[in-house]
């Protein structure tokens, strides 16, 4: 690997914590977890210990091992070679580009509430939702172009977002069980989890609710002292996500039916729903709009860690050149910020422009769902990988050592493959389920191929150029 231009090293421990709540902890979770019912606390608890833990004990020490720029990218390609880092760096980056539109929309949905009920009028406004998503997107660009630290800034206030509606809202449920009870019966059999086909889909995304700690990373070059203060921020930052995921579903559970809470606004309304039984409606304005505010921390903090692969890999000569470029004045990678911006703003262009784009990005999306969790699993086998390499004094190990490290790696695996199988498996609405299966495989596969073709062309591009500066030379 080329050496990296100088980047700034801007963020600190509270950056890099609050990056990790704000990247994390997703308000919109608590809500669908709580529509199914008591039973889902358990499949959280099963969550934070068959994938949380492990994905954070495995970016912990493969970060103390190579804390460089590129974060998931080094660690695959020092366990695998090249076209694996290449492809886990590939997979990631293209199928976050769904979770822009998809995360934006939820807060443009929450946003409403905070304007009565004529701004409700807009829900099924077309215009709104793509207006919303395409200025943010754009936002959020400029300020990651101008240097991360202003970028930083918009994190660490979106992640108030994250944290003081689930404060507001463990309070209302407080006070709400003080005076009416419990609206969902707490026993062994509401708690039991029931193993149909369709739960365990929905299980299985639940599971993925904890994915993100790994993204930090990706800006290794550009964190103050990496090996010293990611452990710690990952562990403050898990403490976090693990009680504002439990806490607010438990909250919602104790304080509204499930029904209540179903549906993409459901946890603004199930705040709005307590608010107004409380006679608080003047929470719901500010919670609203926080609530906005982490939708677009979650895109912000995406969009400014993940552009980072397509840098590493321009340096790489992967990518064409261009991608590895640092801004002369801001000191950040622009054009892979850039390009990465403008792709976001296309893919949520097209879930809203039409029926033939939205078909185009129904397909985006399904080409993504697979490919959305090659990165873990590359990233565990990479764990496992890497213990027969030494490491020295100063890589920060999983406690335990290596037989911790592997089998908390096997677990990891384990879980996403199960994850894998289980996403490919059609919902019982759907009218074509050959159909739908073939789309999603078939779909994932033509995005691991135009991969593999877009390093095997970069290959092919560098090895001309070493034989140009061979005959030169």
């Amino acid at each position: 690997m080329a050496a990296v231009p100088a980047l700034k090293r801007t963020i600190r421990f509270r950056d890099l914590f609050l990056f990790y709540v704000v990247s994390g902890l997703s308000v919109r979770w608590t809500a669908m977890a709580a529509a199914a019912g008591p039973s889902i606390l358990l499949v959280w608890i099963a969550a934070l210990f068959c994938f949380f833990v492990p994905l954070a004990a495995s970016v912990m020490e493969l970060s103390s091992r190579f804390p460089e720029e590129g974060g998931l990218y080094i660690w695959t390609r020092e366990a695998f070679g090249d076209a694996s880092g290449f492809i886990s760096a590939w997979t990631y980056l293209m199928s976050n580009l769904p979770y822009f539109p998809g995360v934006l929309y939820f807060g443009a949905a929450s946003t409403l509430f905070a304007f009565g009920g004529g701004a409700r009028s807009l829900a099924t406004d077309p215009l709104y939702f793509i207006s919303f998503s395409v200025a943010w997107l754009g936002i959020i660009t400029f300020i990651n172009i101008r240097g991360l630290n202003l970028g930083k800034w918009l994190n660490n206030l979106c992640a108030i977002g994250a944290v003081l509606p689930l404060i507001a809202l463990v309070s209302l449920a407080v006070i709400a069980y003080f005076r009416f009870g419990s609206a969902n019966q707490f026993s062994m059999a509401s708690l039991t989890p029931h193993f149909t086909l369709g739960n365990a889909v929905f299980w299985s995304s639940v599971f993925f609710a904890f994915g993100g700690v790994e993204a930090g990373s990706a800006m290794g070059d550009e964190i103050e002292n990496p090996r010293r203060i990611i452990p710690w921020a990952i562990l403050l930052g898990g403490g976090v996500l693990a009680l504002g995921y439990i806490g607010g579903t438990t909250a919602l559970l104790i304080a509204l039916p499930s029904s209540a809470v179903a549906g993409p606004d459901g946890f603004i309304n199930g705040v709005a729903l307590l608010s107004s039984r409380l006679h608080v409606e003047w929470l719901i304005a500010p919670v609203a709009l926080l609530v906005g505010l982490n939708s677009v921390g979650g895109a912000a903090a995406y969009l400014s860690s993940t552009s980072r692969l397509p840098f590493v890999a321009g340096i790489d000569h992967y990518l064409p050149p261009a991608f590895g470029k640092v801004h002369t004045r801001y000191r950040t990678p622009y054009v892979a910020i850039g390009l990465y911006g403008l792709a976001g703003v296309i893919v949520a262009l097209a879930s809203q422009a039409g029926t033939t784009v939205r078909g185009a990005y129904d397909v985006l999306v399904s080409m993504a769902i697979i490919a959305y969790f090659i990165p873990y699993l590359m990233l565990f086998g990479a764990m496992i990988r890497l213990q027969s390499r030494p490491a020295g004094p100063e890589v920060r190990r999983v406690p335990g050592g290596k037989p911790v490290a592997i089998m908390l790696a096997i677990i990891g695996i384990i879980s996403t493959s199960a994850t894998i199988v289980l996403s490919v498996i059609p919902s019982a609405d759907e009218p074509n389920k050959p159909l739908a299966v073939l789309k999603v495989v078939g779909g994932s596969g033509i995005l691991i191929g135009a991969g593999v073709l877009i390093f095997l062309i970069g290959r092919m591009r560098m090895r001309r150029a070493l034989q140009d500066i061979a005959v030169k030379g």
